[in-house]
């Protein structure tokens, strides 16, 4: 029997009525799939299904094989040790017990035939570039990124049928997501990944695209995706402008129509009144005359009913994602004003910046380095939310920083809410005007923070930060691209390119970080110092 996942008649609402899935059917057979769709589609929510975390309203979910799920925030708890984390303690607690000559009869059953245990575990962190940590270390040692490949180090050794990744790159550096690669390349069972990474989506055999509450099939990775996508737009484009020339044809017979209609009834009246046949003749010839042209006209009513119905369906295949746009004032600054200060700054965790830094007008300065590297550390440090051990960090205009985390926002406040917050002067209809901006319209910016997508609530928090008064003129985000879909990296890319402030972007993701006319690259490894463009790919 094939491992496959069958979703039947499923249904999915949040708690406050919000519809995600109403009545998907589907199904994912062996081999790597990518799960692709705007934010909001329904994407985290149905593999949340599958995983078991999450119960249908309606509809089944059954799974033929054991389930391995890495959501989109792997959280684990600190003071565990890393072989706890990867499931094994209890085997080779046993395994030594037995190594150390206690031969009893519960350790061989704990054990079982997995005396290799210990090997598998650290051949699988050496294929995941964690051949340094030990198996007897606690996770609070280990950096977020590591936490992440040891998530999913324990999927692997558990070898499970199916296996499903909520954007399993977040907070990877290039060297992790290399790792991740190889291991995604090498799956051999049933795979379903959520992400927003290019090179990862162009590992899978097809990719399952969800919107509107349906899934289309594409055969192929994510670039053959976009070349089928960009044909049949090219399709649907040529269809709207076809219907939309069959719709003012037949606007235009219609009034030819109606006003035939209307010379006709006019000289029948003209006919009527002149008396030249006999009455009866003429009402005769007046009443097949209407009905002759009332039915002329309904068929020209039902011609254009029918062409507008062709045009509706034509502009509803052609994909109209939104731009998010911030075109806001006073978040300029002037290209010689001095924006930011560091100067002989130590972070809690050893980074450092020698001697003096500054940051002058508009500049755009990317931040990269290896996970644990400290570069949250220091952006927190510039927000004032951690203290250095020594030296200072000073900003000169307004800032805001978008963390991770994404926090800034209170999951039981609605989005209009969370926004007002921050600006506590502006009206409703103000703070409603400038949502609409970032794609809140209507109902949606009375959406409660807790039930929005990653990333609709990555745009309700840029939304909040940037309406906030007063005006950044320093944005630092914190890996923004995580969790976002292909659409809302362009909405992101959009939203920087019209933002006139200074930014500071710490990320992993080069693609995005080279289309937001990045002016500085800073490497932070142990020391902060800058490197050319050409250094980025292989930072040492």
């Amino acid at each position: 029997m094939h491992t496959s996942v069958t979703c039947t008649s499923l249904s999915f609402a949040w708690s406050d009525g919000t519809s995600v899935l109403d009545d998907l059917e589907v199904s994912f057979g062996p081999g790597r799939t990518g799960l692709v769709g705007v934010n909001g589609s329904g994407k985290s929510t149905l593999l949340k299904l599958i995983a078991g975390e999450l119960t249908p309203a309606e509809g089944t979910v059954r799974v033929a094989g054991e389930v391995g799920y890495l959501p989109q925030n792997v959280t684990l708890d600190t003071a565990l040790r890393v072989d706890e984390t990867l499931g094994i303690a209890a085997r080779r607690a046993a395994l030594h017990a037995i190594e150390a000559g206690d031969a009893a009869e519960e350790h061989f059953e704990t054990l079982g035939d997995d005396w290799d245990v210990e090997e598998r575990a650290l051949a699988t962190l050496g294929e995941l570039g964690l051949g340094h940590i030990d198996l007897d270390r606690t996770i609070g040692e280990v950096s977020g990124g590591e936490s992440v490949l040891l998530r999913l180090a324990a999927l692997l050794l558990g070898r499970p049928d199916v296996l499903l990744l909520d954007e399993p790159t977040n907070n990877l550096d290039l060297y992790a997501r290399r790792r991740l690669y190889s291991a995604v390349a090498s799956w051999p069972g049933v795979m379903i990944v959520v992400s927003h990474d290019r090179e990862l989506l162009d590992l899978v055999d097809q990719i399952a695209d969800l919107r509107s509450g349906e899934i289309t099939w594409y055969g192929g990775n994510f670039s053959a995706y976009e070349e089928a996508l960009a044909t049949e737009q090219d399709a649907a484009e040529r269809m709207v402008r076809v219907a939309e020339a069959d719709f003012r044809k037949q606007k235009r017979e219609l009034s030819d129509a109606q006003v035939k209609l209307a010379r006709r009834k006019k000289y029948g009246q003209k006919m009527f009144e002149q008396k030249r046949e006999p009455k009866i003749v003429m009402g005769a010839r007046r009443r097949s005359a209407q009905e002759s042209a009332g039915k002329h006209r309904i068929l020209h009513e039902e011609r254009l009913t029918e062409a507008k119905e062709r045009l509706d369906e034509a502009v509803e295949a052609v994909r109209d994602d939104d731009e998010i746009r911030v075109d806001l004032p006073y978040t300029a600054v002037p290209p010689g004003r001095t924006v930011l200060t560091l100067l002989d700054l130590e972070l809690a965790h050893g980074a450092r910046v020698r001697g003096g830094l500054d940051l002058r007008g508009p500049e755009r300065i990317a931040l990269i380095g290896r996970n644990g590297a400290g570069k949250t550390t220091l952006l927190r440090t510039i927000a004032g939310e951690l203290e250095p051990v020594s030296g200072e960090a000073k900003a000169h205009v307004p800032l805001r920083f978008l963390p991770q985390r994404l926090d800034v926002l209170d999951g039981e406040l609605t989005v209009a809410e969370n926004v007002a917050r921050f600006a506590p002067g502006a009206t409703n209809n103000r703070v409603r005007a400038r949502l609409a901006r970032f794609l809140f319209r209507g109902a949606r910016a009375d959406q409660k923070a807790a039930t929005l997508s990653g990333g609709e609530r990555f745009r309700a928090a840029l939304a909040a930060l940037m309406l906030a008064e007063p005006a950044p003129q320093l944005l630092m985000l914190d890996e923004p691209t995580n969790n976002l879909d292909m659409a809302s990296v362009r909405q992101l890319t959009t939203a920087l390119e019209s933002y006139e402030g200074a930014l500071i972007v710490a990320s992993h993701d080069l693609p995005f970080l080279e289309s937001i006319g990045i002016t500085r690259w800073l490497l932070l490894d142990g020391e902060l110092r800058t490197i050319t463009p050409e250094d980025v790919e292989n930072p040492a």
